[in-house]
């Protein structure tokens, strides 16, 4: 796993700049960078015996701008539709009553350096680097902390509401909800 490590790590610059020809912003293109080194590092994955380690990685990158624009459009498509079902200026308002009403609750009960970082990075919905930037971190360490932020939400939410949160907060039947 080291040697792994080692080349994507000297091929980073080359990542990055494929990233960012294929995203939006040099912002986005870093946090789909970190997100991917992270979650390779995690899960200790590693090329099949005669994969190339960069064009191993390269093929998961494609894979993740893929998600990352499934992603962006199916978040669009839920504004679009509450704008033709006459939300009109009111679309965020009614995003945020979707939301299960549980997760604004339970933040505050999290570390508070979790807490921050979902409020920043989640639901004010500015970039992870804004979000690194005002709290003073790194990309790398943002995105360690928001992952683990997430981890400790979705722990807590099992733990309030129950079978809610496996079946997705937007259809939310516990008794928290209002």
């Amino acid at each position: 796993m080291t040697e792994v490590v080692e080349v994507l790590n000297a091929s980073r610059d080359r990542f990055l700049s494929f990233l960012t020809r294929r995203v939006e912003s040099r912002d986005a293109a870093e946090e789909i960078l970190q997100a991917t080194f992270f979650k390779i590092v995690t899960k200790g994955a590693t090329p099949g015996n005669e994969e190339r380690v960069e064009a191993w990685f390269y093929r998961i990158l494609r894979n993740e701008v893929i998600d990352h624009y499934r992603r962006r459009g199916a978040r669009e498509r839920a504004i679009e539709t509450l704008a033709r079902s006459g939300a009109g200026g009111d679309v965020d308002q009614d995003l945020d009553r979707a939301i299960c009403a549980c997760v604004r609750d339970v933040i505050p009960t999290l570390k508070p350096e979790y807490a921050d970082i979902l409020r920043r990075a989640d639901l004010e919905e500015g970039s992870l680097a804004e979000a690194a930037h005002h709290l003073g971190l790194t990309v790398n360490n943002a995105t360690v902390r928001l992952h683990r932020a997430r981890a400790a939400l979705r722990e807590r939410l099992g733990e309030v509401c129950g079978a809610c949160t496996e079946h997705g907060c937007l259809s939310c039947a516990c008794r928290r909800k209002g």
